[in-house]
């Protein structure tokens, strides 16, 4: 039983954690800072 409940949570960390990835993507929000010559992926 102890299982399942920390895989609950474990579960709802992962999906709330989603949840605010993607409402940033949304929101336009980058993980660089629109900065590009300080993103590691240079932001082509």
């Amino acid at each position: 039983m102890g299982t399942w409940i920390i895989g609950l949570v474990v579960f709802l960390g992962v999906a709330l954690a989603a949840k605010s990835i993607v409402r940033d993507k949304k929101n336009g929000k980058s993980q660089c800072g629109n900065d590009c010559m300080q993103c590691s992926r240079h932001c082509h």
